[in-house]
């Protein structure tokens, strides 16, 4: 990892005797984003402004806007020196930096990719100031870092830069598959396009003649350890998932019981569009309804197809209370429903739950290509594993 100068003999220690052990100073000439001239400056790239800006922002890798000028070199690295402290990012063309940013231009040939998947896995900077967390560049100097020679630096990034492009796709390929699943689900439920061999008329009907809450409190003592008890939290946000397994042995205050089959709904923030169609009986947190179907009327995966649209997302963010926005019943109840005949409500989940299974194939996938990229760090990055031999390495 990246150490202080008392450090330095561990940091030898731990490494291949034929890495190298140098500090920032020693490595490169640091410097602090400054100021843009706003005559410069654009929200757009053209070509009177071809140059990116970077801020210390980790959002959109910190990208500001365009400039008509560029202040650092292409193959430097800039490091967040304020609030987010320490991420690394390497910078392929030329560019201007703004604020409290901090840039890293090499002294000597060094492979930046390298480095700034070593300064982001292996470099822990130490808080020094009070208030706001920052970083000066005459802290971040006096750090050191363990290179291998400058064929194997290369040769190790190509690798990671490999995997950090297929997860890049994988990332993409899902945002677009969730994106074609929310137009896909927006037609069918409006029934502006209908799947092959339905042809029937559909109803219009209000939210309650379908739908009740199941209002059914209990106390977690009440009820066996080990029953499932969602909270709000375990909800993951527009996803419909549930992300943590807890028992009722964990909880002890009052809850709504839930069954198998029932549509939870979070009432609480409800634009964070947190819901889970219930696969088992449980108890659930207050903060999320309960909702039961008329089987007759309305499929439960159906309701949960709903839930989903920003339609009833819009109706149950029109809620009461300021600091604590829950969604209000009273104004709910009355949403009218487009409503398909039953075996084309059937029809128009199957669709949308095998759409669903393709994107958590990707995802699965995406997170075991980032899984064995993690593995892969701390196999590389500390010399654990060679790609190349170290008689190799220094040809």
């Amino acid at each position: 990892m990246g150490l202080k100068p008392s450090s330095q003999d561990t940091l030898i220690c731990s490494v291949p005797k034929d890495w190298d052990i140098a500090s920032f100073d020693e490595l490169f000439n640091i410097s602090a984003g400054g100021d843009v001239d706003p005559n410069s400056s654009s929200k757009e790239q053209d070509e009177s402004h071809p140059y990116p800006i970077y801020s210390n922002s980790t959002k959109n890798r910190g990208l500001y806007g365009y400039c008509s000028y560029a202040d650092n070199p292409a193959h430097s690295i800039t490091i967040t020196a304020r609030g987010t402290l320490g991420v690394a990012t390497y910078r392929d063309s030329d560019y201007t930096a703004v604020g409290r940013v901090l840039v890293l231009d090499p002294k000597k040939s060094i492979a930046g990719p390298f480095i700034t998947e070593y300064i982001n896995n292996r470099v822990s900077f130490a808080v020094e100031s009070t208030g706001v967390p920052q970083l000066t560049a005459p802290q971040i100097g006096s750090y050191f870092l363990a290179l291998p020679p400058y064929f194997e630096q290369r040769e190790i990034a190509t690798v990671l830069e490999d995997l950090n492009r297929l997860i890049h796709k994988l990332d993409q390929l899902i945002a677009k598959k969730q994106d074609l699943k929310q137009a896909v689900a927006q037609q069918l439920l409006a029934g502006r396009i209908r799947l092959p061999g339905f042809e029937n008329e559909w109803r219009t009907k209000p939210l309650a003649t379908l739908v009740t809450i199941r209002n059914e409190k209990t106390l977690p003592a009440s009820v066996d350890v080990s029953t499932l008890c969602v909270e709000l939290d375990h909800l993951g946000q527009n996803n419909g998932r549930l992300l943590k397994d807890s028992t009722a042995a964990y909880s002890k205050s009052t809850k709504y019981r839930f069954r198998a089959g029932d549509v939870l709904f979070g009432r609480l923030r409800s634009y964070l569009r947190k819901y889970w169609h219930a696969d088992r009986d449980g108890i659930c947190s207050t903060e999320i309804w309960p909702m039961v179907v008329d089987s007759k009327q309305i499929d439960s995966r159906f309701l949960f197809a709903v839930v989903q649209s920003d339609q009833f997302i819009n109706a149950a963010s029109k809620s009461y209370g300021t600091h604590m926005p829950r969604a209000d019943w009273g104004i709910l109840k009355n949403l009218d429903i487009r409503l398909p005949p039953i075996h084309e409500q059937r029809a128009i989940t199957t669709v949308l739950s095998e759409m669903d299974s393709e994107i958590v194939a990707f995802e699965s996938q995406c997170n075991k290509t980032s899984y064995l990229k993690q593995a892969m760090l701390q196999e590389l990055l500390t010399g654990s594993t060679r790609l190349v031999e170290p008689e190799t390495s220094h040809a």
